[in-house]
C-alpha cells in the first residue's frame, strides 16, 4: 500500500511544531471556509431517541435533498440512481469495485488524485497511466495516445473534473473525447466531480451525467462528495451516482456489507443541499482570489513552470530542481519541515512524485492546496520562496 504523499509528511509536521515552528499547511484540500451553520443546526435538532443506522444506501430524504442539488446543476439523477457513501473515497472505491475484477485496470491521466492509485493497489487492480504536460495545463493529450493507453482488460477511464492536483478543467469537447473512447472500447466513465462548482475566470465545467452528454449516461458513474462544496471534510458523507442499475445493485451491496455510512452526518448534509446560488458565487470569488495570490506569487520565481488553474483549488508546479542524488521534492517537502524556518514559521507541500504510476514522473513538482486565507497565503508563498532558495543553496 503506498504512503500518501499528501499526509506521509504529518509526523514531520507535528514535529516542527513541537520545535516551536508555525506550520502553512498547503498539502491538503481542507478548506478554512466556515462550515454553513445548517449543517451543525440540523445535528442539533436531531430529536430521535436512539441514534440508529441509517439505510445501507442512503437516507432516503437525504437522497432526495440530493437528487433535488443535482437537477439545479443540470445532472440527471434520481434518489434511486445514488448510493449515499462514507465521503467520495468509499465512493470511489465501490465504483471501481463494481466493474472491475483482480487484474483489470483503468485509464487515468497522470498526475491524478494518488488516492486512485492506493484504492487500486487495494482491489488489485492497476493504473493504465497516460502522462499529460504542465506546458498544456495538463489537458488531454492527442486522442491517439488515450486509445493506445486502453488495453484488453481496461473496464474504465477515470477523471477528476475540476481536476485535483492540476485544478484543470476539461472542456466540453474532451469529454465528447473520452465518450467517444468508451463507446468504441466498451468501457465506462468514472467523473470524479468533487469540485464541480470551483470554476473561474467565466469558466464552465460539464458533469458526465449532463444534458450535454446524454449519449454517455449508461456508462457514466458519477463520484460526489459534500467535503469541499461546504467546508465538510470531516462528515464523510459522499455519493456514487449511476444509470447503470447494474452499478447501483453492486454499490448497494456493498453498502450492506458495511452497514450504513453516518446517520447524523447525513442528516447535516441535507440540510445544505438547497443552499442558495449566491452562496457557491461568493466561494468562487474567494478561491479565485486565492488563485491568483498563489500564481502570481509562482509566476514570480525563476525557473518555474506552472500555468493557470482553471478550477479546484490546486496548482501543480514544477520546480527548478535537479531530482538527483535526493534532491527532489520529497526531499525539499522534508527539509521545510524537518531544517528550514524563516522567522519561526514554515510552509508544508505535497510532493509530486506521488501523484503519478510512472516511475520517476513528478520528481520535480509540488502540489499546492489554496485553502487559506489570502494573507497567510502571501505568507506562506514567501516562505516557499525562502526555502526553496536555501534548499538549492544547501544542495548545490
Amino acid at each position: 500500500m503506498p504512503a500518501s504523499p499528501i499526509r506521509k509528511l504529518v509526523p514531520r509536521a507535528d514535529a516542527a511544531r513541537q520545535r516551536g515552528t508555525r506550520v502553512y499547511h498547503l498539502n491538503i484540500g481542507q478548506p478554512d471556509l466556515p462550515t454553513p451553520r445548517g449543517f451543525f443546526e440540523a445535528v442539533r435538532s436531531f430529536d430521535a431517541p436512539v441514534l440508529e443506522y441509517a439505510h445501507s444506501e442512503g437516507i432516503l430524504r437525504v437522497r432526495e435533498a440530493m437528487s433535488r442539488y443535482y437537477m439545479t446543476a443540470g445532472i440527471a439523477a434520481d434518489p434511486a440512481q445514488m448510493v449515499v457513501t462514507t465521503g467520495g473515497s468509499e465512493a470511489l472505491l465501490f465504483a471501481l469495485a463494481a466493474i472491475t475484477d483482480p487484474g483489470d485496470d483503468v485509464l487515468v491521466f497522470e498526475p491524478y488524485y494518488t488516492n486512485y492509485g492506493g484504492l487500486g493497489r487495494m482491489l488489485g487492480i492497476g493504473l493504465a497511466a497516460v502522462p499529460t504536460t504542465a506546458e498544456t495545463g495538463y489537458h488531454l493529450p492527442p486522442v491517439d495516445a488515450i486509445r493506445r493507453a486502453v488495453g484488453p482488460r481496461t473496464r474504465a477511464i477515470l477523471a477528476c473534473n475540476p481536476g485535483n492536483p492540476t485544478g484543470t478543467v476539461l472542456s466540453l469537447e474532451e469529454l465528447r473525447t473520452l465518450a467517444a473512447i468508451a463507446e468504441e472500447r466498451d468501457l465506462y466513465v468514472i467523473a470524479d466531480e468533487v469540485y464541480r462548482e470551483f470554476v473561474y475566470d467565466g469558466a464552465r465545467t460539464y458533469s458526465v451525467l449532463g444534458p450535454e452528454l446524454e449519449g454517455l449516461r449508461q456508462r457514466a458513474i458519477v463520484i460526489d462528495s459534500v467535503s469541499k462544496r461546504f467546508s465538510l471534510c470531516g462528515a464523510r458523507v459522499g455519493a456514487l451516482v449511476s444509470h447503470d442499475a447494474r452499478v447501483i445493485s453492486s454499490a448497494t451491496r456493498m453498502a450492506q456489507a458495511r452497514l450504513s455510512a453516518a446517520t447524523l452526518e447525513q442528516v447535516g448534509a441535507a440540510a445544505l443541499m438547497d443552499m442558495p446560488a449566491g452562496y457557491y458565487d461568493d466561494v468562487r470569488t474567494e478561491y479565485q482570489r486565492r488563485r491568483d495570490v498563489v500564481h502570481g506569487a509562482l509566476g514570480a520565481l525563476p525557473g518555474v513552470t506552472c500555468r493557470r488553474p482553471e478550477g479546484a483549488f490546486y496548482v501543480f508546479a514544477r520546480l527548478p530542481l535537479e531530482p538527483i542524488d535526493g534532491r527532489d521534492s520529497d526531499a525539499f517537502a522534508t527539509f521545510l519541515l524537518d531544517q528550514f524556518s524563516d522567522d519561526g514559521e514554515t510552509v508544508m507541500v505535497a510532493p509530486g512524485a506521488g501523484f503519478y504510476a510512472t516511475e520517476g514522473l513528478g520528481r520535480d513538482e509540488i502540489r499546492l492546496a489554496y485553502v487559506l486565507e489570502a494573507d497567510k497565503l502571501e505568507r506562506a508563498m514567501t516562505l516557499l520562496a525562502r526555502g526553496l532558495s536555501a534548499f538549492k543553496s544547501r544542495s548545490s
